[in-house]
This record gives structure tokens, C-alpha cells and sequence, in this order.
């Protein structure tokens, strides 16, 4: 009676495991099993086969070499964030910090990957892979070898379209749809990690819209495909062997975060670096950063959507409109923008010369300007400390004059009070003013002086909760509440 109990469970369990292992790889579940909540979520885990898929577009990717005379020494894969192999290259030269120190000239070595997006010649790879080389070779899949030549180069976007020539029975690979593209998704790398010609590897869409610091236009697609120094410029490709992206970096602290550039973003870019060999970007004439929540409760903006102009350059396309400091854009040619990046990317992406509606809140009231596009210089201006003055804040300030500007770097047309030491435990420092920040407005009413700042806050009642508006190095502005 035993016995038969127990052999009545394990078959049950036997049972019950097998429809689970079917079910995991996406067979058709027991009939039972169709009325259960599972079946409805239709969450089956479905393994694709890879190796048709690999075959197919493996005749659109190149190995790219390259040399480069140098003086000073630096990593290999420098958008890998150090070098895999130490002070040895995978061709087996020394870093010169390792032997020598910097300033002697070697000739340095490197390696990356990159696809034919014609069957004129035209390979799309990274700038960081041909950037300053003296010479480039590329190796097809079939192992034939040419020299290639640069047609443009785009540092901001990483992007780079060289050219070979001569080269018979191209296969170049189809183009996809990267705003399609979906997280989950399954995505195949292909490249030369650490000189290894024709790897594959498979992986999901992990993100979109990354923002890793590398420039201004950080838009990456995150994937765990295994990425590694010398996929730069591979493509990232979906399950139609379509290219959605162009991997370009990884996360040296992180196991399997890589990051590729989303292929309608590069479209764009090449497309010009092919017919003019440089790009131009749209150019307002703003200095701008995110609305945070203090910010928006500052400005009265409910929904804490817009972008925050924190600087207008005289004399560029913006201050000929008339938009102001502290205005807020809601939206550019029709387009609404919520951050900062996406101001950037809609702007930089029309046309030279272009006339736009921007859409702005002043003062809480709507209203639109119509500017003028022009082209952008990438000038920015920088800043630096202050001479102090006591202040009764806790503070050692400075007014910020065209004098004081010029001797420390900013720019001669900013306004307000520079913060040049907070003491150690006093009400500014609880509060979280920090050194360098230039204090624009104390409750709400302009500052450009230390007395003016004083006298400001000194109207407070005790136990008040002072708001100071400050504009902070590269965080752009922010809202420091001081108790008095």
C-alpha cells in the first residue's frame, strides 16, 4: 500500500516536471493545462536557433586594423575604459607608460569591427577605431584585404564612414528599424572582440535611451550580447538580420552591460559624413538642464515637464529671439520636449538656418518665439572658484562682476553672487549650498550682490524656510532651502 503511494507520487511529480520543461521551451502544454492562469499570459520561453541567422549576415561584416603614430601613450580601446591586456596590445606593443614614460613616438596599434552598408565600398564603423590612423585595413569574411580611406568622421556620435575600393561581390546588410525595436527583444553581435574575426553572440534588448556620459547625444541601446574591446563598430542586429544598432562600449564593472548606438540616429549622421564628409547640427544659443521636482514647484509648473534655459549666449539664434534665462521650452516646432536631451537631439537634428516656433513659459504664461537656426560651434564656456567675502549666511561670497569673471573663467555676462567656502555646520551648509555655486535669486526676488543677498534673506522670520535659486558648475540650476 506504501509502496504503490509512493509510486503513484513520483509519477505524478514526473508528470508535473515534464509539462513544466515542455512548457518552458514553448511545445504545446497538456490540455489540463490550458484553463490555468499561466497559459493565458502566453509568457512561453521560446529558444531561437541562431545559425542561419549568423550565416546570413556574416559576409556584411569586416575586421578593421589600423595604425596610428602617437606621442603619448593611452589606452587601446579607450571607450572600453582601460585595456583588457594590460601594457601589451593584442599585437603584443608595449604601452609606453609601461617602458619609457609618454613623449616617445611609437607606432600603436588597434583593432575593431565595422559593417558594408553598399555595395559601393562603404563601411560604417566607430570614430574611436579610425581616428588619427595612418593606415586602415579591413578584412572581409572571406579573408580578401584592402586598404580603406576616411570619408568623415563624427567624434559627438562615435561614428565613422570609411571606404574601400576595388572590392567585387559586396554583401552589404539591410538596415532596420531601431524605433521598433522593443526591450526583450532577442539581437545578435557580431565583431572581432580582442582580434577573434567573425564572433557571434546572442543576447535581449536589456534598455533604451541610455545615458552613459560619453557626449552630448547619448541615446544607447543596452543589450547583454557579449560585447568586448574590438566590437567597436560591429553591428547589433535583429532577428531579420537587420542592423538596429552599432555597438560602441561596455561597462568594464559590469558583466554583460554593452551599449550600441540606435541605427536611426547613425543614418543620419552617415548620410552626411557621405556626401559632405563632415555633419552640422542645429544651434539655438542655450545653456539648459532638466526640470527637477524643487524646480518645477519653484516655477509653478505642475506636470515638471519642459526644459530649463539656464543660459543664453549673446548675440546666437536664442537671444536674438528674445528668450530669457529661467524660461522654460516646452516644445520645438510643434514637438513637445521634456529633457534636455531630447531639446538637444530635436535641435541639432534640423536644418541650418531653419526658422521654429519655440513654444515657452515665462513667468507661468505661455508664449512662442520664433528663432532662427544656425550652426553649432560646440563653444561652451567654463567656471571656476571666486574671491571670498564674509557673508552672515556661513558663506564666504564674492559679487559677481565682469572683473571677477574674467579673472576666474566665467562667462562676463552671468549675474549673482559666487559662493567661494561654506563653513562647516552652518545653515548654509545644512542646507547644501556647496563652493562655486552662483546664487541667482533669494526668495524668488534677483541677487547680484553679497548685501543684496544678505538683505533678502535677513527680511526672513526666524524658523523660515528661505528659498535660494543657484546655479551649479554642469548640474545647471537648482533649489537650496535655507532654515533661517
Amino acid at each position: 500500500m506504501k509502496n504503490g503511494l509512493f509510486k503513484k507520487l513520483e509519477m505524478g511529480m514526473a508528470a508535473a516536471l515534464t509539462a513544466i520543461v515542455i512548457w518552458g521551451f514553448g511545445f504545446s502544454a497538456p490540455s489540463e493545462a490550458k484553463d490555468t492562469a499561466a497559459s493565458d499570459t502566453k509568457f512561453q520561453m521560446v529558444l531561437p536557433n541562431f545559425s542561419a541567422l549568423a550565416k546570413q549576415v556574416q559576409p556584411g561584416v569586416v575586421n578593421i586594423r589600423t595604425v596610428k603614430t602617437t606621442k603619448e601613450g593611452g589606452p587601446v580601446f579607450r571607450h572600453f575604459f582601460g585595456n583588457p591586456f594590460g601594457n601589451r596590445d593584442p599585437f603584443g606593443n608595449r604601452d609606453p607608460f609601461g617602458e619609457g614614460g609618454p613623449g616617445r613616438e611609437f607606432k600603436q596599434r588597434s583593432l575593431g569591427s565595422g559593417f558594408i552598408m553598399d555595395r559601393e565600398g562603404f563601411i560604417v564603423t566607430n570614430n574611436h577605431v579610425v581616428e588619427n590612423a595612418d593606415q586602415i585595413k579591413v578584412r572581409l569574411s572571406d579573408e580578401r584585404e584592402f586598404d580603406a580611406k576616411v570619408i568623415g568622421r563624427d567624434a559627438k556620435t562615435d561614428l565613422a564612414l570609411i571606404q574601400i575600393e576595388g572590392g567585387k561581390d559586396l554583401s552589404p546588410l539591410k538596415m532596420g528599424d531601431s524605433e521598433k525595436l522593443e526591450v526583450g527583444s532577442w539581437v545578435l553581435a557580431v565583431g572581432s572582440p580582442f582580434g577573434l574575426e567573425q564572433t557571434v553572440t546572442a543576447g535581449i534588448v536589456s534598455a533604451k535611451g541610455r545615458f552613459i556620459g560619453a557626449g552630448p547625444y547619448d541615446d544607447f541601446i543596452q543589450t547583454d550580447a557579449s560585447i568586448n574591446p574590438g566590437n567597436s563598430g560591429g553591428p547589433l542586429l535583429n532577428m531579420n538580420g537587420e542592423v538596429i544598432g552599432i555597438n560602441t562600449a561596455i561597462v568594464a564593472q559590469g558583466q554583460g552591460i554593452g551599449f550600441a548606438i540606435p541605427v536611426n540616429l547613425a543614418q543620419t549622421i552617415i548620410a552626411q559624413l557621405k556626401e559632405r564628409g563632415s555633419v552640422t547640427r542645429g544651434w539655438m544659443g542655450v545653456g539648459i538642464q532638466d526640470l527637477t521636482a524643487e524646480l518645477a514647484q519653484y516655477y509653478g509648473i505642475k506636470d515638471q515637464k519642459g526644459v530649463l534655459v539656464t543660459q543664453v549666449f549673446p548675440g546666437d539664434p536664442a537671444d536674438k529671439a528674445g528668450i530669457k534665462t529661467k524660461d522654460v521650452i516646452v516644445a520645438v516646432d510643434g514637438k513637445p520636449v521634456g529633457t534636455s536631451r531630447e531639446l538637444s537631439s530635436t535641435v541639432a537634428g534640423m536644418p541650418i538656418g531653419k526658422e521654429v516656433p519655440v513654444k515657452i513659459l515665462r513667468d507661468g504664461r505661455e508664449q512662442t518665439v520664433k528663432v532662427q537656426l544656425a550652426e553649432r560651434k560646440d563653444a561652451e564656456p567654463s567656471a571656476k572658484g571666486a574671491v571670498p567675502e564674509t557673508d552672515e549666511l556661513g558663506i564666504r561670497a564674492a559679487d559677481l562682476n565682469p572683473e571677477v569673471a574674467r579673472r576666474f573663467g566665467i562667462d562676463e555676462s552671468e549675474k549673482g553672487v559666487l559662493v567661494a567656502a561654506v563653513k562647516a555646520g552652518s545653515k548654509a551648509d545644512q542646507a547644501g549650498l556647496q563652493q562655486g555655486d552662483i546664487v541667482k535669486e533669494v526668495n524668488r526676488v534677483a541677487v547680484q550682490s553679497v548685501n543684496e543677498l544678505n538683505a533678502e534673506f535677513g527680511k526672513a522670520k526666524s524658523g523660515d524656510s528661505v528659498p535660494f535659486l543657484v546655479k551649479r558648475g554642469a548640474t545647471g540650476f537648482t533649489v537650496v532651502k535655507v532654515t533661517k
